[in-house]
């Protein structure tokens, strides 16, 4: 019966989503009866065109009208609203045949949203069915929440009963030779129990989120039906180019509120709009960086900012093939590490997010939350994702207590920045003052591989680069001065935090007198009350473990270029000893 599938031709199956072709292909091959479709499964999927138009349904009346042409048996079920089925004529023959076969059972029994009732009904008819060879498709949407992911040992009666009947029919050969067909519908595969995800018996089938390609082909069906309003510089076209991360629903919501207010699309709005719409996607695990500056508000690291300008640059030229995968960005703290990537998002034309903690003390919800981020980053593309403290964010391996989760989700992680397909599409910056308790999984070729370390200014001449750079960003009015005598004077280490510290207070200090604009004697009593945070041991842990990953001489600083690597090292392990830190 698999060779009936609604595919009338080549052509046909061409213009199928690439998800759609694969599901067809799979069912047609008879290999077989257990499909679990995933992925951007609440958005609109193009169902027809009539003279170019689309018409764009959910994903049930797809699958069934689409793919299988709504004939022979397709049923629905999900917990709220139990059985039912594609056409009333196939819900009314189900109902019929099943009051003959048990005349003393309420009808209302045969399409219960209890599982118990609804998949012993459904299995007692698919039975009686096979024999008439028809097509049999049963579709289960919900389905994490008949078969959730859970250890064995904690699954309720129910989820058993779910759990082991999925699985039987999906082995029985009465059901794989009797074309009977079970689709299960969730949006992120982790959710669903390890016992079906990992079975070789299971096809997977993820949906993306749509392409460049589809939602200017969705755009132009709204601007045709006169419902995207958009300001004269915008098209569908430049729109579709901008909304990269966005599906389909929000495209039709937000062209439905800018219509209902009356007022057309701006690029302002957009941006806004999908910053909205793309965090709230996330449940608040991207956070979108918006930045005023650029790397000319950066004071000294020449090195670096020339790496990133060349990378601006060819961002900027469409040379994605020739970006590195990602950076490892390091130095003591204090040093602008986080503001040194928010300069590099001013500087170039994509944006830049922030991975935000997404692990759970509940079982299973750890692997969602990654699995929903990793999907929109991929939908973003090209994008930047920024990871502070990456070296605590990230973990490792080797992490023990929490039944293995941390394991795989390094893994999943690592294996995804890994992933060449996604060069210059996701460019990963991870960020940390100690490099060394970071995995050399994450910072080898092919994921981190750009080491980029920042260091303290150590000459005068730098202090008062970045003190006037810092004025400039602070939008600080001070006297004509120059804060090079003052450094040179009260002699310290002084990081770029401590310095724009420095700078806060001396203006907090001039507003306490009345002044807008800070004299040279506030700035140089601040300098002389200020005590710099005391913890050396740390910062000179921390300059030394940036050294050691330079990959460039020119990065480090004067007194650490002559510096052996067996001394370095030896120094980095008696620091440690003496900060109480095990190897």
């Amino acid at each position: 019966m698999a060779d009936q599938l609604i595919l009338k031709n080549l052509d046909f199956i061409k213009i199928l989503p690439y998800w759609a072709q694969e599901l067809s292909y799979r069912y047609c091959s008879q290999t077989a009866n257990l499909y679990i479709v995933h992925g951007n499964i609440r958005d609109f999927l193009p169902h027809k065109m009539y003279e170019g138009e689309f018409i764009f349904v959910r994903i049930q009346d797809y699958i069934s009208e689409v793919l299988f042409g709504n004939k022979d048996i397709i049923a629905f079920y999900d917990r709220s609203s139990g059985v039912n089925f594609c056409t009333p004529e196939m819900q009314k023959e189900y109902l019929a045949k099943m009051a003959e076969y048990n005349p003393d059972t309420d009808l209302s029994e045969f399409i219960s949203n209890d599982p118990f009732k609804a998949f012993a009904h459904l299995e007692k008819y698919f039975l009686m069915d096979i024999p008439n060879k028809r097509r049999i498709v049963l579709i289960i949407d919900y389905a994490e929440t008949i078969v959730p992911n859970c250890e064995l040992s904690r699954l309720g009666e129910e989820d058993r009963y779910c759990l082991v009947t999925l699985n039987r029919w999906s082995h029985d050969p009465i059901f794989t030779q009797g074309d009977v067909s079970i689709i299960l519908l969730t949006e992120n595969v982790v959710d669903l129990s390890s016992t079906l995800i990992r079975s070789p018996s299971t096809v997977k089938v993820s949906i993306p989120i749509p392409d460049e390609k589809v939602r200017t082909s969705f755009l132009n069906y709204l601007y045709r039906q006169g419902s995207l309003l958009l300001e004269h510089r915008l098209n569908p076209e430049r729109v579709s180019k901008i909304t990269s991360g966005l599906n389909l629903v929000n495209l039709n919501h937000l062209a439905a509120a800018a219509f209902q207010e009356d007022k057309s699309i701006t690029m302002e709005y957009l941006r806004q709009k999908k910053k909205e719409i793309i965090e709230n996607e996330a449940a608040g695990l991207l956070e979108f960086i918006e930045s005023e500056h650029d790397l000319t508000y950066i004071s000294g690291h020449d090195f670096v900012k020339k790496r990133f300008k060349s990378a601006a640059r060819a961002i900027k030229q469409g040379r994605l093939d020739v970006l590195p995968m990602g950076y490892l960005i390091t130095g003591p703290v204090g040093t602008g590490k986080s503001f040194m990537v928010t300069a590099f998002a001013g500087e170039i034309g994509i944006p830049i997010v922030k991975f935000k903690s997404f692990r759970s003390k509940w079982q299973g919800v750890t692997e969602s939350n990654l699995e929903k981020v990793l999907n929109i980053l991929k939908a973003m593309s090209p994008v930047g994702v920024m990871i502070d403290e990456a070296d605590a964010f990230l973990g490792n391996r080797n992490q023990e207590g929490d039944s293995g989760t941390s394991n795989r989700v390094f893994a999943q992680i690592a294996s995804f920045m890994g992933n060449t397909e996604y060069r210059g599409k996701i460019i990963w910056f991870l960020i940390t003052c100690r490099p060394d308790l970071l995995p050399i999984d994450l910072k080898r070729q092919g994921r981190a591989e750009e080491h980029l370390a920042l260091f303290y200014p150590e000459t005068s001449e730098e202090k008062e680069d970045l003190f006037q750079t810092l004025i400039r960003k602070l939008k600080i009015r001070t006297e004509k001065m120059t804060a090079a005598d003052l450094f040179r004077k009260y002699h310290f280490e002084f990081s770029g935090a401590d310095i724009e510290s420095i700078l806060i207070r001396a203006k907090f200090n001039a507003a306490m007198n009345n002044h807008v604009t800070i004299s040279k004697e506030e700035l140089e009593d601040t300098i002389k009350d200020f005590v710099p945070p005391a913890y050396p041991h740390e910062i000179d842990l921390q300059n030394l473990v940036a050294v050691l990953e330079c990959t460039s001489r020119e990065m480090i600083p004067k007194r650490f270029q002559n510096m052996e690597r067996g001394k370095l090292i030896t120094e980095i392990q008696q620091l440690k000893t003496l900060l109480g830190e095990r190897e």
